[in-house]
C-alpha cells in the first residue's frame, strides 16, 4: 500500500496535468461541479499505473458536450443516455459521466436512469467502497462517503451499501468482487461472502456476454488463483464455470490419483509464470489462460476405477475438448477463441510418452503440423502441464521437451517446418492428371502432404512421379 503522502503527490500531479487542469477550469467556470473518480483514485493510493480518467459532474450531458467540445479533439456520446460523454484531447481519452441515483427492477440489472444532485449521493450507488471515492477539481478535496478509505487500507472489499442490496441491484457485482480480490489482492468482508453465497442464483438475470467478460478479466489478472477459488466456494462457479467445481473429485483411500481441481489451478498458475518468462513484454494470452483452466475438464465424465484399484481417464483430452467447446460457446466466446481452445486441450496429452520413446522426424513434423499456429501456446501448456512432486520425474520430463523444442527448431530450420505444406500445390495436381476441382484432388493433395510429413521435402519431380503412380494404382 503506497503512503497517504505518496498517494497524494500522485493525485496532485495528475490534477494538475493536462486534461484534467483546463477540464477543472472549464466546468467550475461554467459553474458546474466535476471530480475524479473510482480506479484512479483508488489505483493512486495502491501505488498502481493511473490510466483510465473517469470523472462525474453536476453537469448534464447536454452542458458537458458544450463544455467539452471547443477543447476536445473529439467527443462521443454513445453513453449519453446513461449519462456518459467520452472525448479525447491530445493523447488522453476521458469519460465524464453526470452523477446518478439510479433505481433497479428485482428482474433486471439494468437501472432505471436518474440523474443525481450530490457527488456523495452518485458514490454511494457504486459497486464497492474503494471505489467509491473521488478528488473534486480543482480543490483537490478528497470524498469519502462510505469509508473507502479505511477498507483500502485494510485490503477489506466491502460494499457502500448493505451488500444484499447492492447485489440485489446489480448481480454482476459478485463477479466485480471475486475479480478484485484477485486482482487487488483484498480480503471479501464476510457479509460480503455470505450475500455472495446466498444470492449466487441471482446471476441468473445477468447475460452470458456480461459473465463472459468479467469471467476474462478475472483471468487476465496477474494472479487469478484467488478469484477462481471464490468462485467455488461462493457457488457463483456453478453459474459461470460449473466444470471447475466438478473437478473435485471425490479421492478414496483404495483409488488414488491427484486432486484434479488443485492441479488445474496450479497448470494455470504454472503457465501463466511460463507465459511471463518466455514473453515478458506481451500482453496476458486468455486463450492460453482458458485453455490451462479446462484442459481436464473431461476428467470426471471419464474417471473409471480398474480392478486393481488403478484410476483411468482415457480419452479425456477429446472429451474435454468438446466440454469446453460447448462452455465457452454458451458463454458467447468468437468462434476464433472457441476453435483454439478446444484445439489446445485436445492436443495437451500428446507430448506425454515422448520422454520413453523420442518420435521419428516425421512425428515431430506431425505434432508441429497439427498444432499449426497454437504451437507456442501448446509449448507452454505442456510444460505448465507436469506438476508432479517427483524431482527425478519432473526434470526427465522437462528434458524431454526441451529436447523435442530443440529438434522442433532444427527442422524447422532445414524444411521451413512451419508452413507445412506438399511439393505440389492444388493447381499442380489437377494439371499434372487432367483432373477438374473434385474430391479426387484432395485425396491427391493428402497423399502428398503424408509423404511430406514422413520424409521431409521430396521436390517437385519425385512428387511427380509418385502422384502419377498413386494415381494409377487407383485405377
Amino acid at each position: 500500500m503506497e503512503s497517504v503522502a505518496a498517494a497524494v503527490t500522485s493525485l496532485r500531479e495528475l490534477a494538475s496535468a493536462e486534461p484534467l487542469a483546463t477540464l477543472a477550469a472549464r466546468f467550475a467556470a461554467a459553474g458546474h461541479e466535476l471530480a475524479l473518480v473510482g480506479g484512479p483514485v483508488r489505483d493512486a493510493f495502491l501505488g498502481r499505473p493511473l490510466n483510465d480518467l473517469d470523472l462525474t459532474t453536476s453537469a448534464r450531458p447536454d452542458d458537458i458536450v458544450r463544455i467539452v467540445r471547443p477543447v476536445a479533439d473529439a467527443h462521443w456520446d454513445i453513453g449519453r443516455a446513461f449519462g456518459t460523454i467520452g472525448a479525447r484531447l491530445g493523447d488522453h481519452t476521458v469519460e465524464i459521466t453526470t452523477y446518478r441515483s439510479d433505481a433497479y427492477s428485482p428482474e433486471s440489472r439494468k437501472p432505471e436512469v436518474a440523474f443525481g444532485d450530490t457527488l456523495e449521493g452518485d458514490l454511494v450507488r457504486r459497486d464497492f467502497t474503494m471505489n467509491a471515492l473521488a478528488l473534486r477539481l480543482p480543490s483537490l478535496t478528497l470524498v469519502d462517503p462510505s469509508g473507502g478509505l479505511d477498507d483500502l487500507f485494510a485490503r477489506r472489499l466491502m460494499t457502500p451499501t448493505r451488500p444484499e442490496q447492492s447485489f440485489g441491484d446489480d448481480p454482476l457485482r459478485m463477479l466485480r468482487a471475486v475479480r478484485f480480490a484477485a486482482q487487488l489482492d483484498v480480503d471479501v468482508d464476510p457479509a460480503v461472502l455470505e450475500a455472495m453465497v446466498g444470492m449466487r442464483d441471482r446471476l441468473s438475470i445477468v447475460s452470458a456476454e456480461r459473465i463472459r467478460d468479467e469471467l476474462v478479466k478475472l483471468l487476465l489478472t496477474p494472479a487469478p488463483r484467488r478469484g477462481l477459488e471464490l468462485l467455488v466456494q461462493t457457488g457463483l462457479a456453478e453459474h459461470v464455470l460449473p466444470e471447475l467445481p466438478a473437478l473435485r473429485l471425490e479421492i478414496d483411500e483404495h483409488a488414488h490419483h491427484k486432486d484434479v481441481y488443485e492441479h488445474s489451478l496450479t497448470v494455470l498458475d504454472q503457465a501463466i509464470a511460463l507465459e511471463g518468462e518466455r514473453h515478458p513484454d506481451a500482453a496476458p494470452d486468455a486463450v492460453l489462460r482458458l485453455a490451462a483452466l479446462l484442459h481436464d475438464i473431461g476428467k470426471p465424465a471419464t474417471k473409471k476405477v480398474e480392478a486393481n484399484g488403478a484410476v483411468t481417464f482415457h480419452h479425456h483430452d477429446l472429451v474435454g475438448a468438446k466440454l469446453a467447446r460447448k462452455r465457452l460457446t454458451a458463454l458467447r466466446f468468437d468462434k476464433e477463441t472457441i476453435g483454439a481452445v478446444s484445439r489446445l486441450i485436445e492436443l495437451h496429452l500428446r507430448f506425454f510418452g515422448y520422454a520413453d520413446a523420442p518420435w521419428t522426424d516425421s512425428g515431430v513434423r506431425r505434432y508441429v503440423r497439427d498444432a499449426d499456429e497454437l504451437l507456442e501456446r501448446l509449448h507452454i501448456l505442456t510444460r505448465a502441464d507436469v506438476t508432479t512432486r517427483n524431482r527425478r520425474k519432473e526434470a526427465r520430463l522437462r528434458g524431454a521437451y526441451d529436447e523435442l523444442e530443440q529438434r522442433i527448431a532444427v527442422l524447422a530450420e532445414q524444411e521451413e517446418l512451419a508452413a507445412i505444406r506438399p511439393d505440389l500445390d492444388g493447381e499442380q495436381i489437377m494439371a499434372i492428371l487432367g483432373l477438374r476441382p473434385g474430391p479426387v484432388v484432395g485425396e491427391a493433395y493428402r497423399f502428398l502432404l503424408e509423404a511430406r510429413l514422413d520424409e521431409g521435402p521430396l521436390g517437385a519431380e519425385e512428387a511427380e512421379r509418385r502422384l502419377r503412380a498413386w494415381h494409377a494404382e487407383r485405377g
